[in-house]
């Protein structure tokens, strides 16, 4: 068996037990979720999926397929932690990048599997740690902030998104899509000419998927591309490719050489 296989092999033990864990969180508080304050969806629509009332697992399409980011979040943790790393990647950053992507397909099934205002929370604050772990790093390789200040400003700009997020739940949405586009904008016009050989092919590749996702999602939103009662859920399609965005904005990060070749 290869290295490689041996660590798919361990992500997904790690995801499996993830994943017994989170189950073992909503036993806990579930499953008459109608005593808790619902998400601020349920106003008008928590995406297509219809909630099966009674049950743990209120949507379950839409919970299971977000441990795809568990999955891709614990395989970047198992390639981060090997020996032969050789990148200007910092391996503490890329298993903190990898800890937000573990955050948001927890957030997602929190909020997936209970339509509870407190699960909606963890949900965008998984969002949060991914776009403003992106704007961050594009701003420390741009502006040649160290390590130490650059793992301060991210997390001071985090406590100031969460602190948003309680206040103004509402904008949640459109502060996150504000920090994702400045983001990109900062790393693909300042940030990325000072990588050393990074393949930009893999940040594009990540924009591309995170653009199909977002038109399944707007799909799936609006009730355009509907079948509620079925297990294949537009917005199950929108996790698995969001995650496939950040694996592939991982192997980006990772592809940036230490120094130049002799």
């Amino acid at each position: 068996m290869t290295n490689l296989s041996n660590k798919l092999l361990i992500a997904l033990a790690l995801t499996g037990i993830a994943a017994a864990i989170t189950i073992g969180l909503l036993m806990l508080f579930g499953p008459d979720w109608s005593l808790y304050a619902p998400a601020s969806c349920t106003a008008t629509r928590c995406f297509c999926e219809l909630p099966r009332t009674g049950d743990l697992i209120l949507q379950p399409s839409n919970s299971w397929s977000a441990f795809g980011y568990v999955f891709a979040g614990f395989l970047m943790i198992t390639l981060a932690r090997t020996r032969d790393w050789a990148s200007a990647f910092p391996p503490l950053a890329a298993q903190v990048f990898a800890i937000s992507a573990i955050t948001v397909g927890i957030g997602s099934v929190l909020l997936h599997g209970t339509l509870t205002l407190w699960g909606q929370f963890f949900d965008v604050l998984g969002m949060y740690l991914v776009s403003g772990f992106l704007l961050v790093s594009a701003l420390a390789k741009w502006l040649r902030i160290t390590d130490r200040r650059a793992a301060l400003y991210y997390v001071l700009l985090c406590a100031v998104l969460v602190a948003v997020l309680i206040a103004l739940p509402e904008v949640r949405r459109w502060l996150y899509g504000v920090v994702l586009i400045a983001a990109i904008i900062l790393e693909l016009t300042f940030a990325r000419p000072l990588r050393l050989q990074v393949k930009t092919r893999y940040y594009f590749y990540g924009i591309i998927a995170k653009a199909v996702a977002f038109g399944i999602w707007n799909l799936d939103q609006h009730g355009k591309v509907c079948a509620p009662e079925s297990l294949l859920q537009g917005h199950a399609i929108w996790h698995l490719l969001g995650a496939s965005a950040l694996w592939f904005t991982f192997l980006y990060y990772r592809s940036e050489a230490a120094s130049e070749p002799e």
